[in-house]
Protein backbone atom coordinates (compact mmCIF):
# COMPACT_ATOMS: atom_id res chain seq x y z
CA UNK A 1 0.00 0.00 0.00
CA UNK A 2 1.48 3.36 -1.05
CA UNK A 3 1.36 6.68 0.61
CA UNK A 4 2.38 6.16 4.62
CA UNK A 5 0.51 9.10 5.70
CA UNK A 6 -2.97 7.53 5.21
CA UNK A 7 -1.89 3.87 6.74
CA UNK A 8 -4.17 4.49 10.06
CA UNK A 9 -7.29 5.41 7.63
CA UNK A 10 -7.39 1.82 6.12
CA UNK A 11 -7.14 -1.89 8.23
CA UNK A 12 -3.98 -2.81 8.09
CA UNK A 13 -3.99 -5.85 5.98
CA UNK A 14 -6.99 -4.77 3.83
CA UNK A 15 -5.13 -5.01 0.52
CA UNK A 16 -6.38 -1.57 -0.18
CA UNK A 17 -3.89 0.73 -2.44
CA UNK A 18 -4.25 4.90 -1.66
CA UNK A 19 -2.07 7.05 -3.92
CA UNK A 20 -0.19 9.38 -2.00
CA UNK A 21 -1.53 12.12 -3.77
CA UNK A 22 -5.36 10.91 -2.56
CA UNK A 23 -6.73 12.59 0.56
CA UNK A 24 -8.84 10.71 2.91
CA UNK A 25 -10.14 11.67 5.96
CA UNK A 26 -10.00 11.11 9.22
CA UNK A 27 -13.13 8.74 9.56
CA UNK A 28 -13.81 7.59 6.15
CA UNK A 29 -14.36 3.81 6.22
CA UNK A 30 -12.23 1.76 3.33
CA UNK A 31 -12.62 -1.81 2.57
CA UNK A 32 -11.09 -4.51 1.45
CA UNK A 33 -9.03 -4.49 -1.84
CA UNK A 34 -9.85 -0.96 -2.59
CA UNK A 35 -7.99 1.36 -4.89
CA UNK A 36 -8.31 5.19 -4.87
CA UNK A 37 -6.04 7.01 -7.31
CA UNK A 38 -4.55 9.87 -7.95
CA UNK A 39 -6.23 13.32 -6.55
CA UNK A 40 -9.07 11.81 -4.89
CA UNK A 41 -10.78 12.96 -2.32
CA UNK A 42 -12.72 11.19 0.27
CA UNK A 43 -14.67 12.76 2.97
CA UNK A 44 -14.88 12.13 6.75
CA UNK A 45 -18.48 10.50 6.97
CA UNK A 46 -18.15 7.88 3.73
CA UNK A 47 -18.40 4.37 3.32
CA UNK A 48 -16.48 2.39 1.01
CA UNK A 49 -17.16 -1.30 0.35
CA UNK A 50 -14.86 -3.85 -0.39
CA UNK A 51 -13.24 -3.85 -3.85
CA UNK A 52 -14.43 -0.25 -5.09
CA UNK A 53 -11.95 1.44 -7.70
CA UNK A 54 -11.96 5.49 -7.81
CA UNK A 55 -9.65 5.46 -10.80
CA UNK A 56 -8.45 9.46 -10.32
CA UNK A 57 -9.62 12.58 -9.58
CA UNK A 58 -13.04 11.34 -8.30
CA UNK A 59 -14.78 13.30 -4.86
CA UNK A 60 -16.87 11.61 -2.65
CA UNK A 61 -18.30 13.34 0.09
CA UNK A 62 -21.26 13.59 2.81
CA UNK A 63 -22.75 10.37 4.38
CA UNK A 64 -22.07 8.47 1.60
CA UNK A 65 -21.81 4.50 0.95
CA UNK A 66 -20.04 3.24 -2.58
CA UNK A 67 -21.40 -0.57 -2.92
CA UNK A 68 -19.34 -3.11 -3.09
CA UNK A 69 -17.23 -3.84 -6.84
CA UNK A 70 -18.43 -0.01 -8.05
CA UNK A 71 -15.86 1.87 -10.38
CA UNK A 72 -15.88 5.58 -10.35
CA UNK A 73 -14.00 7.38 -13.55
CA UNK A 74 -12.00 10.55 -13.19
CA UNK A 75 -13.70 13.76 -12.25
CA UNK A 76 -16.78 12.10 -11.11
CA UNK A 77 -18.56 13.14 -8.06
CA UNK A 78 -20.55 11.36 -5.76
CA UNK A 79 -22.23 12.67 -2.39
CA UNK A 80 -21.67 16.44 -3.09
CA UNK A 81 -24.79 18.83 -1.94
CA UNK A 82 -27.80 19.07 -3.62
CA UNK A 83 -28.70 21.98 -6.36
CA UNK A 84 -31.51 23.27 -3.90
CA UNK A 85 -31.59 26.70 -2.16
CA UNK A 86 -33.61 24.88 0.71
CA UNK A 87 -30.95 22.50 1.58
CA UNK A 88 -29.60 23.81 4.90
CA UNK A 89 -26.22 21.29 5.05
CA UNK A 90 -28.51 18.54 6.91
CA UNK A 91 -27.02 15.05 7.22
CA UNK A 92 -28.65 13.45 4.30
CA UNK A 93 -27.00 10.81 2.30
CA UNK A 94 -26.39 9.29 -0.48
CA UNK A 95 -25.89 5.01 -1.98
CA UNK A 96 -24.16 3.98 -4.76
CA UNK A 97 -25.06 -0.27 -5.06
CA UNK A 98 -22.56 -2.62 -6.03
CA UNK A 99 -20.39 -2.95 -9.14
CA UNK A 100 -22.33 -0.01 -10.57
CA UNK A 101 -19.66 2.07 -13.04
CA UNK A 102 -20.04 5.92 -12.98
CA UNK A 103 -17.95 7.17 -15.67
CA UNK A 104 -16.48 10.53 -16.70
CA UNK A 105 -18.21 14.19 -14.99
CA UNK A 106 -20.75 12.03 -13.26
CA UNK A 107 -22.81 14.14 -10.69
CA UNK A 108 -24.90 12.34 -8.09
CA UNK A 109 -26.12 14.26 -5.46
CA UNK A 110 -26.95 13.70 -1.55
CA UNK A 111 -30.40 13.80 -0.96
CA UNK A 112 -32.11 16.66 0.87
CA UNK A 113 -34.30 17.21 4.31
CA UNK A 114 -37.71 18.18 2.57
CA UNK A 115 -37.35 15.33 0.37
CA UNK A 116 -36.91 11.79 1.28
CA UNK A 117 -33.64 12.79 2.71
CA UNK A 118 -31.49 9.83 0.39
CA UNK A 119 -30.24 10.04 -3.47
CA UNK A 120 -30.10 6.25 -3.94
CA UNK A 121 -28.63 4.25 -7.02
CA UNK A 122 -29.08 0.49 -7.42
CA UNK A 123 -26.72 -2.44 -8.39
CA UNK A 124 -25.35 -3.53 -11.60
CA UNK A 125 -26.42 0.39 -12.73
CA UNK A 126 -24.27 2.00 -15.89
CA UNK A 127 -24.13 5.91 -15.58
CA UNK A 128 -22.11 7.08 -18.44
CA UNK A 129 -20.43 10.43 -19.07
CA UNK A 130 -21.56 13.97 -17.58
CA UNK A 131 -24.68 12.16 -16.48
CA UNK A 132 -26.41 13.96 -13.59
CA UNK A 133 -28.63 12.67 -10.79
CA UNK A 134 -30.15 15.18 -8.72
CA UNK A 135 -31.13 14.74 -4.99
CA UNK A 136 -33.71 12.60 -3.60
CA UNK A 137 -33.54 10.91 -6.75
CA UNK A 138 -34.06 6.56 -6.81
CA UNK A 139 -32.57 5.02 -9.72
CA UNK A 140 -33.08 1.28 -9.64
CA UNK A 141 -30.64 -1.85 -10.67
CA UNK A 142 -29.58 -2.92 -13.75
CA UNK A 143 -30.80 1.00 -15.25
CA UNK A 144 -28.35 2.28 -17.91
CA UNK A 145 -27.76 5.88 -18.41
CA UNK A 146 -26.74 6.95 -21.58
CA UNK A 147 -24.38 10.21 -21.78
CA UNK A 148 -25.55 14.11 -21.30
CA UNK A 149 -28.98 12.75 -19.36
CA UNK A 150 -29.95 15.09 -16.65
CA UNK A 151 -32.66 14.48 -13.48
CA UNK A 152 -34.28 16.60 -11.77
CA UNK A 153 -34.84 16.25 -7.88
CA UNK A 154 -37.11 13.49 -6.81
CA UNK A 155 -37.41 10.99 -10.07
CA UNK A 156 -37.72 7.73 -9.85
CA UNK A 157 -36.23 5.56 -12.43
CA UNK A 158 -37.37 1.70 -11.78
CA UNK A 159 -35.11 -1.63 -12.64
CA UNK A 160 -33.92 -2.09 -16.43
CA UNK A 161 -35.13 0.99 -17.41
CA UNK A 162 -32.80 2.77 -20.36
CA UNK A 163 -32.42 6.56 -20.93
CA UNK A 164 -31.28 7.07 -24.21
CA UNK A 165 -28.67 10.05 -24.57
CA UNK A 166 -29.25 13.71 -23.46
CA UNK A 167 -32.84 12.99 -21.85
CA UNK A 168 -34.14 15.32 -19.47
CA UNK A 169 -36.37 14.03 -16.79
CA UNK A 170 -38.81 16.44 -15.12
CA UNK A 171 -38.69 16.46 -11.08
CA UNK A 172 -40.88 13.80 -9.56
CA UNK A 173 -40.99 11.82 -12.67
CA UNK A 174 -41.51 8.05 -12.61
CA UNK A 175 -39.75 5.93 -15.38
CA UNK A 176 -41.33 2.40 -14.95
CA UNK A 177 -39.72 -1.35 -14.96
CA UNK A 178 -37.96 -1.66 -18.18
CA UNK A 179 -39.09 1.18 -20.07
CA UNK A 180 -37.30 3.16 -22.88
CA UNK A 181 -36.51 7.57 -22.79
CA UNK A 182 -35.48 8.12 -26.49
CA UNK A 183 -32.34 10.37 -26.84
CA UNK A 184 -33.14 14.22 -26.31
CA UNK A 185 -36.56 13.81 -25.65
CA UNK A 186 -37.96 15.52 -22.59
CA UNK A 187 -39.83 13.83 -20.22
CA UNK A 188 -42.66 15.85 -17.98
CA UNK A 189 -44.61 13.09 -16.57
CA UNK A 190 -44.54 9.24 -16.13
CA UNK A 191 -43.51 6.63 -18.24
CA UNK A 192 -45.42 3.20 -17.54
CA UNK A 193 -43.68 -0.26 -16.82
CA UNK A 194 -41.75 -1.16 -20.66
CA UNK A 195 -43.30 1.58 -22.19
CA UNK A 196 -40.92 3.54 -24.92
CA UNK A 197 -41.16 7.52 -25.25
CA UNK A 198 -39.49 9.60 -27.45
CA UNK A 199 -39.63 13.53 -28.88
CA UNK A 200 -39.54 16.65 -26.85
CA UNK A 201 -42.13 16.91 -25.31
CA UNK A 202 -41.97 12.86 -24.69
CA UNK A 203 -45.01 10.84 -26.43
CA UNK A 204 -45.53 7.21 -25.74
CA UNK A 205 -45.13 5.39 -29.12
CA UNK A 206 -45.50 1.90 -27.73
CA UNK A 207 -43.44 -0.92 -25.29
CA UNK A 208 -39.72 -2.05 -25.03
CA UNK A 209 -40.13 -4.92 -27.40
CA UNK A 210 -36.42 -5.08 -28.10
CA UNK A 211 -35.94 -5.26 -23.78
CA UNK A 212 -39.18 -7.81 -23.65
CA UNK A 213 -37.77 -9.90 -26.62
CA UNK A 214 -33.99 -9.92 -24.74
CA UNK A 215 -35.29 -11.06 -21.50
CA UNK A 216 -37.02 -14.10 -22.92
CA UNK A 217 -40.75 -12.89 -22.87
CA UNK A 218 -42.74 -15.11 -25.30
CA UNK A 219 -44.15 -14.20 -28.37
CA UNK A 220 -47.62 -14.85 -26.82
CA UNK A 221 -46.98 -13.21 -23.75
CA UNK A 222 -46.12 -10.03 -25.85
CA UNK A 223 -48.93 -10.26 -28.19
CA UNK A 224 -51.05 -9.91 -25.25
CA UNK A 225 -48.96 -7.12 -24.39
CA UNK A 226 -49.62 -5.43 -27.47
CA UNK A 227 -53.57 -6.00 -27.22
CA UNK A 228 -53.51 -4.48 -23.91
CA UNK A 229 -51.38 -1.51 -24.75
CA UNK A 230 -53.45 -0.63 -27.94
CA UNK A 231 -56.85 -1.36 -25.87
CA UNK A 232 -55.30 1.34 -23.66
CA UNK A 233 -53.74 3.80 -26.05
CA UNK A 234 -56.01 2.79 -29.35
CA UNK A 235 -54.25 4.04 -32.67
CA UNK A 236 -57.76 5.12 -34.13
CA UNK A 237 -60.45 6.92 -32.83
CA UNK A 238 -60.39 6.34 -28.83
CA UNK A 239 -63.37 4.49 -27.65
CA UNK A 240 -64.73 5.63 -24.42
CA UNK A 241 -63.06 7.85 -21.69
CA UNK A 242 -59.32 6.64 -20.72
CA UNK A 243 -61.04 5.41 -17.49
CA UNK A 244 -63.00 3.33 -19.64
CA UNK A 245 -60.50 1.56 -21.70
CA UNK A 246 -58.64 1.15 -18.22
CA UNK A 247 -61.79 -0.96 -16.71
CA UNK A 248 -61.37 -2.95 -19.74
CA UNK A 249 -58.00 -3.70 -19.58
CA UNK A 250 -58.77 -4.72 -16.05
CA UNK A 251 -61.74 -6.91 -16.83
CA UNK A 252 -59.49 -8.49 -19.92
CA UNK A 253 -55.91 -8.58 -18.93
CA UNK A 254 -55.12 -8.31 -15.37
CA UNK A 255 -54.46 -12.20 -15.06
CA UNK A 256 -51.32 -11.35 -16.93
CA UNK A 257 -48.50 -10.28 -14.28
CA UNK A 258 -46.75 -7.54 -16.30
CA UNK A 259 -49.74 -6.04 -17.90
CA UNK A 260 -51.02 -6.05 -13.70
CA UNK A 261 -47.53 -4.49 -13.27
CA UNK A 262 -48.62 -1.65 -15.62
CA UNK A 263 -52.02 -1.58 -13.74
CA UNK A 264 -50.54 -1.02 -10.11
CA UNK A 265 -48.03 1.86 -11.83
CA UNK A 266 -50.63 3.55 -12.84
CA UNK A 267 -52.42 3.48 -9.96
CA UNK A 268 -49.77 4.37 -7.92
CA UNK A 269 -49.86 8.19 -6.76
CA UNK A 270 -48.14 10.34 -9.28
CA UNK A 271 -46.97 14.43 -8.89
CA UNK A 272 -47.06 14.09 -12.94
CA UNK A 273 -49.42 11.87 -14.09
CA UNK A 274 -48.78 10.21 -17.24
CA UNK A 275 -47.12 10.66 -20.01
CA UNK A 276 -49.17 11.23 -23.03
CA UNK A 277 -49.62 8.84 -26.44
CA UNK A 278 -48.17 9.92 -29.40
CA UNK A 279 -50.96 10.35 -32.27
CA UNK A 280 -50.98 8.80 -35.90
CA UNK A 281 -48.72 5.90 -36.81
CA UNK A 282 -46.10 5.17 -34.11
CA UNK A 283 -45.10 1.25 -35.60
CA UNK A 284 -41.41 2.19 -36.81
CA UNK A 285 -40.90 3.69 -33.67
CA UNK A 286 -41.80 0.71 -31.32
CA UNK A 287 -38.86 -1.51 -33.08
CA UNK A 288 -36.41 1.11 -31.34
CA UNK A 289 -34.88 -0.13 -28.10
CA UNK A 290 -31.97 -0.89 -26.29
Amino acid sequence: MEGTEVLHKVEEGSGAVIHPTAIIAPGARIGRGVKVGPWCSVGANVVIDDDVELISHVVVDGHTRLGAGSRYYPFSTVGMAPQDLKYNDEPTRCEVGARTVVREHVTIHRGTATGCGVTHVGDDVLIMANAHVAHDCQVGNRVIIVNNVVMGGHVVVEDDARIMGSAAIHQFVRIGHAALVGGVAGVEADVIPYGSVLGNRARLVGLHWIWLRRHGVSQPEIHQMRRAFLTLYPKGPEEGTFAERLERVRRDYSSDPRIQEVLTFIDSPSKRGLVRVARGDYSAAETEGA
